[in-house]
């Protein structure tokens, strides 16, 4: 790449510009020019239109592209992983759950202290993730796993929040989508100010980054403070961000394509790649933009543009991680030690406290006065069996199909969740709510199975290049959640009651379910039990190798289909029952493993019964520990999860450094 390049970048950004503008356009080219340079002479509503909507759209267009472009080669080159960018980092949930709080509870402060507070919550996120990964895996895949798990964590914290906030839910739709729709110039002079710490990065950068890419030895030879340098110039990007999320919302992926592209292009200095970063960043993001308004003409609605950023990101993201991942992308995360055996006393200990929490779900409830401990009368019981009876079923069976993907793919950070299966499923149950007329609350599963099924194949075909590494596996997963979620997204930033309904479904709820959907749940969860203890076998020869199975004489192609498609019907029936649920899939299977349960069918059977216990309480504390509000059970226990692996790694990571 050569500087000519950039000017021809600049050149096709003013193009785009021009372009943006002419979108649904009725003034001449000529009137247009003339309101640019002298916007008091505006009349008519054209012209108020063109200069209070269009013009500031395609500014902070250019200002946000630009600078997402160039903290994403920023922290690429800072970390030297060409998957860094706010998104994989975790800070942009970071700095969206601050925001979401300093709004409820502090609105006064809101509008002075916004950009503040969405840095705090960024810097948050980057400290756990440093604290998880540590300074020597940020070019691996621990990062992005650890973003991943942050990301989960942190969205599922504002979630919560969103939903004991009914009033101000309704306000949060489009700003989460990602939307560069203006209606005047407020943003633009409060975010160009916010921006001035860009001209440090352009200035200083260059030469630092030139410095560590010697090494971190060879950089502090010639002088340079590597860790003050490092977070410095992080605590500059992650502000930057968090300016821009606060005045646009959220908008992924074109700080995580824009370096790539320009590297692919030939950039190879980092002054190159920042400035390149910088200009094609920005023509990235108003091509984006660009088509969003398009496609919202061509469908009479809104189309966010963060929702088409991730329509064109995720393929993007799976397109660069097949075809650059090298050896510190393939790196494990590395997790405890697992026992050799079960101790009976461990299965006692865990039936004990499943029996523990059904003797509390159904005997110990709080009042306005004080807590009672008594038996449930006819109503109460009414009210609450077919919820424990969820719960226990729903725990039971994503832990079968977290147990069943883990072994087939031979990587044990695999889950539902995690893979996106369980957003095919979700997505495909919004949107045949939203524009087919099917109820949420009639347990759709057909619909479900076909979205789980659709991602896993998706899987399948993108993980058989790297022979399903846990790389390339969870990088597509990560990819595919990205951009279903983003279009749940789009669904939801309608912002009407609707809306409010489907996020209280996302959020995983079993207080809607009736006793005969319960039954049915628990019924189909059981006889899958069977089918995968039945399984057991081939299950164990997959686990061990495919050639391995083969020489046995099973036949893997077969075992696979049906275990992949025994992995989509567990995952849709929980989730066209409750609504999605994170984590349950990857800790219960994980723990079983590492309490012992090294063969198939104890793992299944212990992972499912610590799959049911963990739902099963998450469920009645969720009820009980904001009495007389209720956190759902999908959301608690997708926090208790995030929290138990994050406190996992990092132990882990603590006892690896006292070793040595």
């Amino acid at each position: 790449m050569t500087w000519k390049t950039l000017v021809v970048g600049c050149a096709l950004v003013v193009i785009a510009i021009f372009a943006s503008l002419q979108i649904n356009q009725a003034l001449p080219v000529s009137h247009q020019w003339h309101l640019v340079f002298h916007p008091l002479g505006a009349e008519s509503f054209n012209d108020f239109n063109f200069v209070y909507a269009q013009l500031p759209r395609a500014v902070i267009t250019l200002l946000i592209g630009a600078m997402l472009g160039l903290v994403g080669s920023l922290m690429q080159q800072l970390t030297q992983n060409t998957l860094t960018s706010p998104l994989t980092l975790g800070t942009s949930s970071g700095a969206w759950l601050a925001l979401i709080i300093i709004n409820i509870w502090w609105p006064d402060a809101a509008k002075d202290y916004n950009a503040v507070a969405a840095m705090v919550g960024s810097l948050v996120a980057f400290g756990l993730i440093l604290l998880i990964a540590g300074m020597e895996n940020m070019t691996g895949l621990p990062m992005v796993i650890s973003g991943m798990v942050i990301n989960i964590l942190l969205g599922a914290i504002a979630s919560a929040i969103i939903l004991l906030h009914q009033n101000y839910a309704q306000n949060v739709f489009m700003w989460g989508a990602g939307d560069l729709a203006q209606n005047g110039w407020d943003w633009i002079q409060w975010l160009w100010p916010r921006l001035l710490p860009t001209l440090l990065l352009i200035i200083f950068a260059p030469r630092i980054l030139t410095l560590l890419r010697l090494g971190h030895q060879g950089a502090e030879a010639r002088g340079l403070a590597v860790i003050p340098a490092f977070f410095t110039l992080m605590i500059i990007g992650i502000w930057l961000v968090s300016a821009a999320i606060t005045a646009v919302g959220l908008i992924g992926f074109i700080g995580l394509l824009t370096p790539n592209i320009v590297r692919a292009m030939g950039a190879r200095t980092p002054k190159m790649e920042l400035f390149a970063s910088l200009i094609f960043g920005a023509l990235l993001l108003l091509i984006t933009d660009i088509l969003a308004q398009l496609i919202s003409l061509w469908l009479g609605q809104v189309v966010p543009s963060g929702v088409t950023a991730a329509a064109i990101g995720a393929p993007a993201l799976i397109w660069f991680s097949r075809r650059q991942l090298k050896a510190q992308d393939g790196m494990a995360v590395q997790l405890p030690e697992s026992l050799q055996h079960v101790s009976w006393r461990l299965v006692g200990l865990f039936t004990g406290v499943f029996i523990l929490g059904l003797c509390c779900y159904f005997m110990l409830q709080p009042s306005d006065q004080a807590w009672q401990w008594s038996l449930p009368s006819h109503y109460q019981w009414a009210l609450r069996w077919p919820r424990a009876l969820t719960a226990i079923g729903a725990g039971l069976g994503l832990a079968l199909a977290g147990t069943v993907l883990q072994r087939m793919i031979y990587n044990p950070l695999a889950s539902p969740d995690i893979l996106g299966v369980s957003s095919g499923a979700t997505f495909a149950l919004v949107v045949s709510s939203l524009f087919f007329g099917q109820s949420l609350m009639s347990m759709q599963w057909g619909t479900a199975l076909i979205g789980s099924l659709a991602v896993l194949v998706v899987l399948l075909v993108l993980g058989r290049r790297h022979q399903y590494a846990p790389s390339s596996v969870i990088l597509t997963g990560i990819a595919m959640s990205a951009l279903l979620q983003a279009f749940v997204q789009f669904c939801l930033a309608k912002g009407n009651q609707d809306s409010y309904e489907i996020l209280q479904w996302l959020a995983g709820s079993t207080y809607r379910v009736t006793g005969n959907q319960a039954l049915l749940l628990i019924g189909l969860i059981a006889a899958m039990l069977l089918a995968s203890l039945a399984a057991s076998r081939g299950l164990t020869l997959l686990s061990i190798s495919r050639e391995f199975a083969q020489a046995r004489g099973l036949n893997t192609s077969l075992m696979s289909l049906l275990l992949l498609s025994l992995v989509a019907a567990l995952c849709a029936v929980v989730t066209a029952t409750m609504g999605p649920v994170s984590f349950v899939g990857l800790v219960a299977p994980h723990l079983a493993r590492m309490l012992g349960a090294q063969q198939t069918k104890p793992q299944l059977l212990l992972g499912g019964l610590i799959g049911a216990t963990a739902m099963l309480w998450s469920d009645w504390l969720g009820q009980v520990v904001l009495y007389p509000n209720q956190v759902a059970a999908g959301t608690l226990v997708a926090i208790i999860g995030a929290i138990y692996f994050l406190g996992l790694l990092i132990f882990n990571r603590i006892r690896q450094r006292l070793a040595f």
